[in-house]
């Protein structure tokens, strides 16, 4: 969702402006992506690397 197309109901500005706090706010919470502050594509490089690791020590434990 995008907030380019939005008007704050405070200062009956487009919200991408940022004009007033509540407009900052909900920009900035919308804008907002990824989980814990990281980003989607470093969430999946992480699962990428996890499962290699586990690859690994699967094959390890298998000699």
């Amino acid at each position: 969702m995008s907030c380019e197309h939005l008007v704050c109901a405070s200062c009956a500005h487009p919200v991408v402006e940022g004009r007033c706090p509540v407009c900052r706010a909900n920009r900035e919470r919308m804008h907002s992506h990824g989980f814990a502050g990281l980003t989607p594509a470093l969430i999946a490089l992480l699962l990428i690397a996890l499962l290699f690791v586990t690859l690994v020590v699967k094959h390890l434990s298998g000699l």
